[in-house]
This record gives structure tokens, sequence and C-alpha cells, in this order.
């Protein structure tokens, strides 16, 4: 099955007319929270709190009219059920009309929601989403497995593999890929330095002020560390496995977030007079779990047969793919045969932080905004990422001007 028709330039999409434009899709806004370090500045906040603070602006600064919302779709990863996402669209004061819906694929839940928002457009079901995800680490629920006896058996995280195939913990997991693919801690340390350098450098420049929505009194992200150097770097002990390559150095931090698009169809985004990232397609696959590091790359191979982007385009595309790990990232980046320099150019989680199930979705905020500032007409936009559970999921997307 081929993804979407190629539109390569502003005269290709001027003859997409009629039922075509209504149910082509296209990214024209998105904000972002600051990435807060886990128990950091959002310590008190709850999720849907969070999504219903990036909603509020996101909304009113982009003449969306709240009663022309067909849903809000939001990713999650560590809630304790029940549908947040219609909560934090109460919460963010959109009309009692505005339903909600809730998506768990782990740490690939906010592109999974933005996805499934652009093919609810493609469907002809909608024309106007708002979409992402948003995590709170901090406020996470406890949960528990309930014994016959009625008493409760608390876990840390829920199972993603049955245990005789093997279910690592995602450190464990990036110390399976780096053995694997033959990472080593040199390249790591430098791959996770770039990021910093990259982060660091980006918010001094104001490359992300226009995405942000500043919150808590926080107005940047908290993780990047202009202080970090190679030595400091190489002093991190290995935190997974004894004797490992993997550290606290080249890991991302865990964060409290939240992102969130407008996702709309060609023919209201004309009315709009919004430029964006017209979708392509999307492709999700599955991996070994111990490997679940490197699920982007078998997403984006299937992504790249769908709809035909050859590796010398994917090379020139503006990628973004989230740095849980420095050793996957490399492994990734070796698998596609491309050099991982080419990723994040704003720095990426490594830096910038994790907020699970609002990382997809940052990585699509991003990509407009460079989109944007880049504005060359018909550049691929990618975003990628890794999930747990051993799985993959990556969306292409075009810069258009309408």
């Amino acid at each position: 099955m081929k993804g979407t028709p190629v539109h390569n330039d502003s005269t290709d999409l001027a003859q997409v007319t009629g039922h075509a434009a209504r149910t082509t899709a296209v990214i024209v806004a998105a904000k972002r929270l600051p990435n807060a370090k886990a128990s950091g500045a959002y310590k008190h906040i709850r999720a849907h709190d969070l999504a219903a603070a990036v909603i509020k602006p996101l909304v009113a600064d982009n003449d969306v009219l709240p009663q022309d919302i067909n849903d809000v779709i939001l990713g999650n990863a560590t809630g304790g059920g029940g549908n947040m996402a219609r909560l934090a669209a109460l919460s963010a004061g959109l009309p009692h009309h505005v339903p909600g819906l809730t998506v768990d694929r782990q740490c690939g839940s906010g592109l999974e929601a933005i996805v499934l928002a652009c093919r609810l457009v493609q469907a002809g079901a909608g024309e106007l989403y708002v979409a992402g995800g948003v995590e709170s680490i901090s406020t996470a629920p406890a949960r528990a497995h309930r014994h016959p006896d009625g008493t409760l058996e608390f876990y840390r995280r829920v199972q993603f593999s049955p245990l005789e195939l093997g279910d690592p913990d995602a450190g464990v997991a990036a110390e399976n890929v780096a053995t694997h693919y033959a990472i080593s801690r040199s390249r790591q340390d430098a791959y996770a330095l770039e990021s910093h350098r990259r982060a660091v450098a980006a918010t001094a420049q104001g490359r992300f002020a226009q995405e942000l929505v500043p919150f808590e009194s926080l107005a940047a992200d908290q993780g990047p560390r202009h202080n970090l150097n190679a030595a400091l770097m190489a002093r991190f002990p290995p935190v997974f496995v004894p004797g490992g390559t993997v550290t606290a150095g080249n890991s991302c931090p865990d964060s409290d977030g939240a992102a969130v698009v407008v996702v709309t169809s060609l023919a209201k985004a004309r009315r709009m007079g919004a430029a964006g990232l017209l979708f392509r397609d999307s492709a999700v696959t599955g991996n070994d779990p111990n490997l679940l590091g490197v699920g982007a790359a078998h997403s984006t191979r299937e992504l790249m047969a769908r709809t035909g982007l050859s590796s010398a385009a994917l090379g020139t595309s503006l990628i973004e793919f989230n740095e849980a790990f420095a050793a996957q990232v490399l492994a990734v980046a070796d698998l596609l045969g491309l050099d991982p320099q080419l990723f994040n150019h704003d720095g990426g989680a490594l830096a910038l932080g994790h907020p699970y199930g609002a990382s997809g979705a940052v990585s699509v905020t991003r990509l407009l905004a460079q989109a944007r500032r880049n504005d060359e007409p018909g550049r691929t936009a990618v975003a990628m990422i890794s999930m747990a559970g051993g799985m993959g999921i990556s969306a292409q997307f075009q810069w258009v001007k309408l």
C-alpha cells in the first residue's frame, strides 16, 4: 500500500481541490511546554493540567474556533486510565461538545495521536483536530496488581513483552543495542555532548521561542547543560549493566511536558491562510523487544517503501529522532546508512528531556518550527521514535506554502 500522493511544489498543490483538498491533512500550528525534569518545576502538576496549559494558547493564538474542533487526541504513557484527553479538553475551556481520546503507544503515543488525527482528516471524518501528547512522570499514579486475597503488589512499570521473550528495562535494552551493534562508549558520549551543545546554542539563539509556552515560571527546557565537556562525560559510570557503556551522561533525563498541534484539512488551512506540514504517510513496525531502541530504523524503512522516499532524499530531510539513549540513535543511524549529525538540528532528548507520551509530539513541533524557519517549499520532514516492547513509528511530512 502506497502513501498519499506526493506534492512536490506549490503548483502541484494548487491542483488539489474539492474532496481531495478536504481529505489532505496539514499541521498548521504547534506549541509545547518547556520540558521540566521529573520532580522538578512541574512536580505538583497533573498531566491533564499540563496539556490544558498548551491547548489554551494553541487555540487562542491561531484563529482556531473552539466550536470547530472535531476531537482532542492526546498520547500518554504513565497515566492511570480514564480519558485524560477529555479531561484536558474540558480543563482548557473547550466547549462540552468537543470530545477527547487518549492514546497509549508508550514513547510513540504523542506521534501516534498526531498521525491518527491526520488519518481522520484523510478519511473525511472531520476537518480540525487538536492532537499531541503529555506526560507527568512526577504525578504518575502508583499501580499495583491485585492478588486473589485482595492484597496489592505495586510495580514500577508495566510489562511490555512475555518474559520468555525478554522484557528488559529501557536502560538494559540500550546496553543490548550498544553490544549487538558495537556502539562504543566514546561514540555515545560524543553524540550526547553534541546534543547538549546544539540545544544550548538553539536556546541562546531563541530558536525555541516561538514554540514554547512559558509555564510555572519555566521559560526554557531544564535539561541542556552548557558546562558539559568530554572529560566530564567520561567520568559518568555505567548505570544499568556493570561494565557497560550506557551512563547518565549519554541517556536522556526523564521529564514532564506537553506538546500539541493543530491538524486540519488542506481546504481549511487555505481558508486560515496558514502554511504548514503536509502529512504524507506513517508506518509502525515491531521488532525484537530486547533491542527495542532500534525500532525506528524498521519503521522508517517501511515508511520509505510506502512513500518512495529514497535514502538520498531522507538524508536531505529535516529529521527528528527521539534520543532516549545515544546508543540507539547511533545504531538507528548506522542501520539507515545516515550520518547521525543529520538528526535533531537543535539538540534532542538527551539534552531537552524525554516526557514519554509527549516526545513524539515534541518532535513534530520541532519539525514545524524548523521547516517554518528554513522555509523551503517541498522539503521533506520525518519524525521517528522507538518504543517499549520493541516497536517503531515514523511519519513523513512536507513543508508547504498555501
